[in-house]
């Protein structure tokens, strides 16, 4: 095997396709491809002969000698308009034959018709290279795969010893427009919706994917295996680092499994397709062994799929909850007789709503649980007799949901699947109640301060003492699994010994958040952290401020009255977020970014709020505000009425704040226990944490500015766009005793604007930003541990600082 050379590389590939149930007759097939009509011929007049020979005959009896191009003419005018994807499904009609004439069969969900089997076994699946697909010059792709000679892949090649796969990329977004230049004519291979379902960009080493190719603003996916827990492919020492590329996913039931069910068109609010949504590969991973292991284990196993943020994770659910729902067993028997999705949050997640029904094949086996007709309850409990195969509910419904399925199994012994979504909502009642048995000291106070409950904890409390198994099969979806949840869900390397310190329960599948973060889908927000006491150095030109420097009574005066709730502290930070926002912030992605505002408590909250109101209105700067915590705060120093979400947003009127907060009104969202994980609000560009966050909230929480799919980007990759750069973090804190002095100092990016001025003396939080100093610990360091925290993330500067924000910086010694 020559490495060195492009044709070789395409010759490895189409040997082994050609041993593994393709057809490929030599580098000659192009010739016999038809540019005009984007077809080749001999394969999908074959495949309707075969397989439709009656259809066929009726053809021949109409048009005689003229039924080969009748039909081949009717199919490319079909694919033009209809689009490739639904024309693979449901067929082309033509005037003569009484039903549509199928281009081809995927795999049923039973097997007892040999007819079908038969049809799907007759899928001619062809590789053709060095294709000459335009009319209008000799351009040639590398490889081009068909289906029954309907183009479905295209395939740009290049070697890691002479080019790399960005040339492959570039080759696209450059050299292969999907319209011919000066004509505007559609290439029909290329174009969409008409042309080939997804176009690959591969190397020895790399894969890239896109669905649709858009001249220079192309964008492509990664589409490789992961190694050693990050990006890339693992060395492979038989040969190509990308061979699962033809191996697996063009592993001929495979590929068609993919084109038959996991593709999904996209569409606009006119309904009219805008795109194809293609399995990225851990996507396709996991749910194959997912089914896979569910069928060899049967009903009532449980799993848990550890898929990091800007993973997919929505449209996996999607895929898990259909596959789940038609998956028979060897004997022909649906094993499951329903699926049940759990999205914990109060109002549906939209998104996985959609993406559930856009996955719907057939219309009405799908049930959303929104109350709009009545009762949860009911509908539930009407959605379950009446044979839906996914139902869709919130954390609310969820314990009656369970305890349903628990009594239709045991009664009736029916089997079911329960999908639970990670995210994070607020909760009260029964589901309370349950949850104060599993919560630890540290979540019931924040329960109690209008704090959240995910799934984790409804499903550990719902679980908690039953050794048996009940029948149901639980598969949890989740970024930062919880202890709780590994002991719950989580896989026995060694199933047949208990656990143990040797035999730890571990994720069934993982898709890790530092893939994700060097596969470029989220940002690493703590890639350049600095703290305020680092940015006061720069600033110095490396000095810090010594002991000697701080009048004893000035700093006691100034850390004494530095308490959280205090209206001069909150009206200070007030005034740097406010600042900081408009002048650094709210001129990203054309005047729509939003920011959000995470304070430590729901007291916190209101009076943020209020201070924010009265800044921005004696300021009168257009800066719209929503603030959001759960039930009512009783602070009689801010008013003597109960403050809640209604009488705080008085503009929100009917609306979610999900929903109010999407529009151009609103650009800042102050939070307590809410909002911090499970929110997903693609212009939010800024995060500034007034509370230490720590464990699995605090990887979420920091994840929701980290996410690159902001509107308005210049894109690395399909359907994922590229910030500015990465973030800066700058933190503040209270320290509990010690001496300070108020002095002032310039923190530098490249933004090059002041942000604001402090007149009060801060101290830096030590614990938080992993500053020298402990408490209880004699420390000379300009920092010391505090209870509580301030941070802004903002966008990184270049090499040289430039003036962005001028704050109050203490230097603390810590008693």
């Amino acid at each position: 095997m020559n490495l060195h050379r492009e044709i070789e590389f395409e010759n490895d590939i189409c040997a082994h396709l050609a041993a593994h149930g393709w057809h490929y007759d030599g580098p000659e097939d192009w010739q016999r491809y038809d540019r005009r009509l984007a077809l080749y011929p001999p394969d999908l007049i074959t495949w309707v002969r075969d397989t439709q020979p009656e259809a066929w005959d009726t053809l021949v009896r109409r048009y005689g000698t003229g039924a080969e191009g009748q039909l081949l003419d009717r199919v490319r005018k079909s694919i033009d308009t209809q689009g490739t994807l639904a024309l693979l499904r449901h067929g082309v009609e033509l005037v003569g034959p009484k039903a549509p004439i199928d281009l081809c069969q995927f795999k049923p969900a039973l097997t007892m018709n040999a007819g079908l089997q038969a049809r799907c076994a007759a899928n001619r699946l062809r590789v053709i290279r060095q294709v000459r697909y335009s009319v209008h010059s000799e351009n040639s792709i590398d490889l081009v795969l068909c289906l029954n000679g309907i183009p479905v892949a295209t395939t740009e090649l290049k070697t890691d010893f002479t080019q790399s796969v960005q040339d492959a990329i570039d080759q696209y977004r450059h050299d292969r427009p999907p319209k011919t230049p000066g004509t505007h004519q559609p290439e029909p291979l290329l174009a969409f919706p008409g042309g080939a379902l997804v176009h690959f960009a591969v190397s020895n080493r790399e894969v890239h994917m896109t669905t649709r190719l858009e001249g220079p603003g192309t964008r492509f996916l990664l589409f490789n295996l992961g190694c050693d827990g990050g990006a890339g492919n693992p060395v492979n020492p038989l040969g190509h680092a990308t061979a699962y590329l033809w191996e697996q996913i063009w592993q001929r039931e495979r590929w068609l499994d993919i084109l038959g069910r996991y593709l999904v068109p996209t569409r606009n609010t006119k309904k009219q397709p805008t795109g194809w949504i293609f399995p990225r590969y851990h996507q396709l991973d996991a749910t194959t062994m997912l089914v896979r292991q569910v069928l060899a284990d049967g009903p009532g196993g449980r799993y848990l799929i550890q898929h990091s943020a800007g993973s997919g994770k929505t449209n996996s659910i999607a895929w898990t909850a259909h596959f789940l729902a038609d998956l028979h067993d060897a004997a022909n028997t649906k094993l499951f007789h329903g699926v049940i999705v759990v999205s914990d949050r109060t109002v549906l997640d939209k998104q996985l709503r959609e993406a559930i029904e856009s996955f719907e094949r057939t219309q009405g086996v799908v049930a959303i649980i929104t109350g709009d007709g009545g009762s949860k309850s009911r509908e539930l409990a009407d959605a379950l007799s009446g044979g839906k195969k996914i139902i869709v509910c919130t954390l609310q419904t969820n314990p009656k949901a369970l305890e349903k399925v628990r009594q239709l199994a045991a009664a009736e012994r029916k089997r079911f699947v329960v999908i639970a979504d990670e995210a994070h909502s607020s909760q009260t009642g029964e589901a309370a109640a349950k949850l104060k048995a599993v919560l630890s000291p540290e979540a019931l106070a924040d329960l109690a301060d209008g704090g959240g409950i995910d799934t984790e904890d409804l499903l550990a409390a719902n679980m908690r003492g039953r050794a048996d198994r009940d029948g149901i099969t639980y598969v949890a979806f989740t970024a930062t699994p919880k202890a709780k949840t590994l002991q719950l869900f989580g896989t026995l390397p060694d199933p047949t010994r208990p656990a143990g310190d040797d035999n730890l329960p571990q994720p069934f599948h993982v898709y890790s958040m530092r893939q994700a973060i060097e596969e470029g889908f989220i940002l690493d927000v703590l890639r350049n952290y600095t703290s305020y006491r680092m940015a006061f150095r720069l600033t110095r030109q490396g000095k810090a401020i010594s002991d000697q420097a701080v009048d004893a009574s000035e700093a006691m005066q100034g850390i004494m009255g530095w308490v959280r709730l205090h209206p001069h502290n909150i009206a200070r930070r007030v005034e740097i977020v406010v600042e900081h926002f408009r002048q650094n912030v709210a001129h990203l992605l054309g005047g729509r970014a939003k920011a959000m505002v995470v304070t430590g408590s729901r007291k916190e909250a209101v009076r943020w709020m209020q201070a924010m109101s009265r800044y921005i209105t004696a300021k009168r700067y257009d800066i719209g505000l929503l603030v959001a915590f759960s039930g009512e705060v009783n602070d009689p120093e801010s008013g003597p009425e109960a403050f809640s979400e209604h009488n705080m947003n008085p503009g929100l009127k009917v609306r979610d704040i999900r929903e109010a907060f999407d529009t151009p009104d609103y650009s800042i969202l102050l939070v307590a226990n809410k909002f911090q994980t499970g929110f997903d609000q693609p212009l939010l560009c800024a995060m500034y944490v007034n509370k230490p966050l720590g464990g699995v909230q605090g990887l979420p929480c920091d994840r929701r500015t980290a996410r690159r799919d902001r509107p308005g980007r210049h894109s690395r990759s399909a359907r994922q766009t590229r910030r500015t750069g990465p973030l800066r973090r700058f933190r503040s804190g209270a320290g509990r005793q010690g001496r300070a002095e108020d002095r002032e100092c310039t923190v530098r990016t490249e933004c090059g604007h002041p942000a604001g001025r402090g007149t009060s003396a801060e101290t830096i939080q030590a614990g938080e930003t992993g500053l020298p100093g402990r408490a209880g610990k004699q420390s000379r360091a300009t920092g010391g541990q505090g209870r509580d925290g301030c941070a802004a993330a903002v966008p990184q500067g270049s090499r040289d600082l430039q003036p962005l924000l001028r704050v109050p910086v203490a230097a603390v010694r810590l008693r």
